[in-house]
C-alpha cells in the first residue's frame, strides 16, 4: 500500500500530492472533531473540578482540542479516549503550575474589589500623591506586557473587557484574568513599598 501511495504521489503533479496530504489532514481533523464533540462535556467537567471555573474549563478543553490536532499520527494511538484524557491531564497540570507561578489572583468582578478600585487608598499624611503615582508606575512596569496593556486600556482609556480583548487579541476571560493579576500584584507591591 505504501509503495502504491508513493508511486501515485511521484507520478502526480505537485497539486495532486498536496491534495492527498490535505485529504489526510481533513480526515484527522474530522476524527479529532468527532472525538472532541463526544467528550467535550466530560472534558469541561474534568477541568471545572480541577480549575474551578467554567470559563477556564472551556479554554482548557479547547487547548486539548488544539493539541490533539497537532498529533502527527492518530492511527498509532490505540485508545483515543484515554489519550484524550491523558492530554487533558497534562494541560491541567501545566495550568496549575502556571497559576501557582503567577501567584494570587483577584476576581475583578467581585463587588468588594470594584469598591476598592473606585476608592483611592488612604495613606494619610505619610506619602503625598506624587510619590504614590511614581511608586504605582514602578509597580505597573513590573507587570507582563499584556497584563500591563490591559490595565492601561481599562483604567486610562476606559475600554470595556470586550474592547480590550479585541485590541490585545485575547479572550475576555484572559482580560479579566490579567486585570485580576495586576490588581493583586499592585496591592502586594504597594503594601511592601509603604
Amino acid at each position: 500500500m505504501r509503495v502504491q501511495a508513493h508511486l501515485i504521489i511521484e507520478g502526480c503533479p505537485e497539486t495532486r500530492a498536496q491534495e492527498l496530504v490535505r485529504c489526510m489532514a481533513d480526515a484527522k481533523q474530522t476524527l479529532v472533531e468527532r472525538l472532541f464533540a463526544e467528550h467535550r462535556g466530560a472534558l469541561q467537567a474534568f477541568f471545572r473540578r480541577r480549575a474551578g471555573c467554567q470559563l477556564e474549563a472551556a479554554d482548557l478543553a479547547q487547548e486539548v482540542y488544539l493539541r490533539m490536532l497537532r498529533v502527527s499520527d492518530t492511527n498509532a494511538i490505540r485508545d483515543l479516549e484515554s489519550y484524550l484524557f491523558g492530554v487533558a491531564s497534562h494541560v491541567a497540570k501545566e495550568h496549575a503550575a502556571l497559576e501557582w507561578r503567577r501567584g494570587t489572583t483577584v476576581d475583578v468582578n467581585d463587588a468588594t474589589i470594584q469598591e476598592q478600585i473606585a476608592e483611592l487608598p488612604s495613606f494619610g499624611g505619610q506619602i503625598d500623591a506624587e510619590q504614590r503615582v511614581k511608586r504605582l508606575r514602578e509597580v505597573l512596569r513590573q507587570l507582563p506586557p499584556k497584563c500591563h496593556a490591559a490595565v492601561v486600556l481599562q483604567y486610562r482609556n476606559g475600554l470595556s473587557y470586550v474592547e480590550i480583548a479585541e485590541r490585545l487579541g485575547i479572550s475576555t476571560h484572559m482580560v479579566k484574568k490579567y486585570l485580576g493579576q495586576a490588581l493583586g500584584h499592585c496591592r502586594r507591591r504597594m503594601a511592601r513599598l509603604g
